[in-house]
C-alpha cells in the first residue's frame, strides 16, 4: 500500500509541472558576429551579422552593386526594416547557386535567422512577417519521356 501511495505522489509531481517554451539565446561567434544560412531555390546564401552602420556586402560587392533591380534590393532590406535595425547592423553575405531572384531570397533568409541568433527578442517579429521561413520550392525535375517536368512531346497523327 505505501508503494502505490508514492507512485501517485509521483504522478502528482509530474502533472503539476509546466513545459516551458523554449528559451532562445544569443549565438555569437568569437568576433561578435551572429552567423547564418538562409535558403531559397538553389541558393545558399551565409550570412554574418555585427553591429555597425548598416553597410550590406554580397561576394565582396556592395548589395546595390552585386543586385542591381531595386526590387531584390528591397526584399534584402525586408528584415533589418521589419525589426526597426535600419543603420545598426553590418551585413556580410556569400551566396552561391541559382540566380539573382533566389540569391536575393536567401541572403534575405539569412539576414533574418542571423537576427535572430544576435537578439532573439526579435523573433516574434520576424517570424510574424514570414521571415524565418524557408520558401521550399524548387524546380521539379525532368521526368523521361516527357520533354520537361511534365510537358509532354508534341503529339503527330501521322
Amino acid at each position: 500500500m505505501a508503494e502505490l501511495n508514492s507512485l501517485e505522489e509521483l504522478g502528482q509531481a509530474t502533472e503539476t509541472e509546466e513545459v516551458q517554451a523554449p528559451v532562445h539565446v544569443q549565438k555569437l561567434d568569437e568576433h561578435g558576429r551572429a552567423y547564418a544560412t538562409g535558403k531559397r531555390k538553389d541558393a545558399v546564401a551565409r550570412v554574418w551579422i555585427k553591429p555597425g552602420t548598416g553597410k550590406i556586402t554580397v561576394n565582396k560587392k556592395d548589395f546595390s552593386e552585386y543586385f542591381a533591380r531595386p526590387v531584390l534590393q528591397m526584399i534584402l532590406q525586408q528584415p533589418i526594416v521589419a525589426a526597426a535595425r535600419d543603420g545598426q547592423f553590418d551585413v556580410i553575405a556569400t551566396v552561391t547557386g541559382g540566380g539573382l531572384s533566389g540569391q536575393a531570397g536567401a541572403v534575405r533568409h539569412g539576414i533574418s535567422k542571423a537576427l535572430t541568433h544576435y537578439e532573439p527578442a526579435l523573433r516574434a517579429v520576424l517570424k510574424k512577417g514570414g521571415f524565418l521561413t524557408r520558401d521550399s520550392r524548387v524546380v521539379e525535375r525532368k521526368k523521361y519521356g516527357k520533354a520537361k517536368a511534365r510537358r509532354s512531346f508534341q503529339f503527330s497523327k501521322r
